[in-house]
């Protein structure tokens, strides 16, 4: 009987042993559940259940907060092996999938059946990180051979509302011709339509298929068929025969061939799985090409908009201020720029205004002369004369203290420079590009930034719209970063997982981009598997937005709208209620709302 074996704690002389015997099992503190654990500290009142669906048995917490390590990784969702290791609060569990009974006999036919359990969890161990199905198919039925001692097998697969054979092995490993008319159609039938495994130890004489067309023909002497089915679902059928009297299967050499069966439903349904993500993310990686500005990957109208920009002002020499929340890629546009811009061939020089302190800063920008300072032992060129040709991209333009705005304004209007500790200035041959998370606006109103300095900057403005905003562009820009960073560091490459996709299309991502970056590349080096999920992305269900109901998502729009034309009306509640030709006490009713 699979069951959980919980390490003896706490005093206790022997190891607790709770049989997996339901279809749903809970696993918590309180004294209510199915494996109660009590006196652990760390677990939750009910901390987990383990659903078993005929043939897996998959492990996931319940209540909020609740977290299970499973052979050291931290899980939410987990399908069970063979001797995995569980951990809740103080609590250690070892699974037990095989039938601990048997180790507890002399019967040598119990040995030999616990000698193949062993095997075939060593086989499934091996397959399991396999992906690429033809040959995993062909292994899968190699394994299913020599398990039962059959003279050849069959993978029955599922394709639509028909089934084909998909692989014949002999016992020597090589593929069988004419696959098709060595398998007893009458037999797979019924097992495609019961679902059940089935064994015809004696085919010749037996009841039900002694008389059977393909029996005859066949002179089979021993069946076994079992289905493949993972959730419920049946993906085909295990079919293997024997045409020796002298090696009958037994009910032995059924129950390990349906146990088997239940592991490579999960190891095929995974392969299949992959084998379709690399089908998407090839139509995926066409259309990332397709969707290319540059280096810049998008196809949302918002980013749309911004490449129609790009290409009217790139061949100008007009100043360009971008604007868009931290992480959303302004750099790259302004590179773009610059690349399609007479300008190319000059330097692209960078400066993050806001990462160097203001004592620093104007000779970063400007540079300076010798002595002209305790410590400027020789001149040095500033990053405007660095950019002499090209463009300087003032990124974080908001950050620049009042004093250097000053001098900045100066070097937009005369396109000369000054250095530091210097009396004569020097001509630059420039062109300015500046980018900022901050509200300039708001910046201006509040004296924090020069007007006249803002107006010079803005001739031309473009806004980036933050990822949550994007659509499926966080689906593109993932495959596109997720092969990159598995080329970078030099692993395998890793595909996103359909929960895993549905779980970024649900996250805010308040870091955008750059923090999509960096959740790829630790999911990339720690994940077990080839396919990413949401924890190895740590996208928690409590951290991703919910969908919310129509009725209420009407109201967010409303609120946000009325606030907007509040401000653009300066705050005049009657002028606002008028434009938007609604009852003035509605407006009353929203900006309680906002007061709450």
């Amino acid at each position: 009987m699979p069951s959980l074996v919980l390490k003896a704690s706490g005093g206790k002389a022997a190891d607790a042993v709770f049989s997996l015997d339901k279809p749903l099992v809970s696993i918590g503190a309180a004294p209510d559940n199915d494996i109660a654990l009590q006196g652990h500290a760390g677990v939750e009142d009910h901390h987990a259940v383990i659903h078993f669906d005929g043939t897996t048995f998959q492990l996931q917490t319940v209540q909020r907060g609740a977290v299970v390590f499973i052979n050291g990784k931290k899980r939410r969702k987990h399908t069970l092996s063979h001797s995995a290791r569980l951990r809740m609060g103080e609590a250690e569990m070892t699974v037990n999938l095989l039938d601990g009974a048997l180790g507890d006999t002399a019967d040598p036919e119990a040995e030999a059946e616990l000698a193949g359990y062993r095997k075939l969890q060593s086989l499934a161990s091996t397959l399991l990180g396999e992906y690429d199905l033809s040959p995993l198919l062909e292994q899968l039925m190699d394994a299913v051979v020599t398990i039962t001692g059959a003279d050849k097998g069959f993978l029955i697969l599922a394709e639509g509302d028909d089934f084909h054979v998909k692989v014949a092995r002999n016992l020597r490993a090589e593929t069988l011709t004419d696959a098709i008319a060595h398998v007893s159609d009458s037999i797979v039938a019924k097992v495609i339509a019961s679902k059940h495994p089935l064994i015809v130890s004696d085919a010749l004489r037996h009841s039900e298929f002694s008389a059977a067309e393909s029996v005859v023909n066949l002179q089979l002497s021993s069946v076994m068929c079992v289905p493949l089915i993972h959730k419920g679902a049946l993906l085909g059928v295990i079919y293997v025969g024997n045409t020796s009297v002298a090696n009958l299967f037994t009910k032995v050499h059924l129950d390990l061939l349906t146990v088997f069966a239940s592991q490579a439903s999960l190891i095929l349904a995974n392969a299949i799985m992959v084998n379709d993500l690399r089908l998407d993310n090839a139509m995926l990686s066409q259309r990332i090409d397709q969707m290319r500005f540059g280096s810049i990957i998008g196809s949302c109208d918002a980013m749309r908009e911004v490449f129609r920009y790009v290409e009217k002002v790139a061949p100008t020499s007009v100043n360009v201020l971008i604007l868009g929340e931290t992480g959303t890629g302004k750099e790259l546009i302004a590179n773009e720029i610059h690349n399609r811009s007479p300008r190319t061939d000059g330097p692209f020089v960078t400066i993050n205004c806001g990462a160097i302190p203001e004592s620093l800063l104007e000779s970063e920008l400007f540079g300076h002369v010798k002595g002209a300072f305790t410590g400027a032992t020789s001149s040095r060129t500033g990053k405007f004369q660095a950019a002499d040709g090209g463009t300087i991209f003032l990124d974080e333009i908001g950050e620049m203290p009042l004093q250097l705005q000053v001098k900045l304004l100066r070097v937009l209007q005369e396109r000369t420079i000054t250095k530091v500790g210097a009396t004569h200035p020097e001509k630059v041959d420039i062109r300015v590009i500046a980018a900022t998370h901050v509200d300039l606006d708001l910046a201006v109103a509040e004296n924090r930034f020069r007007e006249d300095l803002y107006y010079r900057l803005n001739v031309v403005q473009l806004q980036l719209p933050p990822l949550r905003k994007r659509g499926d562009d966080v689906i593109l820009i993932s495959t596109y970063l997720t092969t990159s960073i598995s080329e970078e560091l030099g692993v395998s490459t890793r595909t996103l997982g359909p929960e895993a996709v549905a779980a970024m299309k649900r996250y805010h991502w308040p870091g955008n981009i750059r923090q999509l970056q960096n959740k790829l590349k630790k999911a990339i080096v720690l994940a077990d598997s080839s396919v990413l999920t949401p924890d190895d992305l740590d996208l928690m269900p409590e951290l991703l937005q919910p969908i919310l109901p129509l009725a209420d998502a009407k109201e967010r729009f409303a609120f946000r709208y009325i606030m907007e034309a509040l401000d653009r009306n300066e705050g005049n509640r009657t002028q606002t209620a008028r434009e938007l030709e609604v009852d003035p006490r509605t407006i009353f009713r929203y900006l309680e709302k906002r007061d709450e």
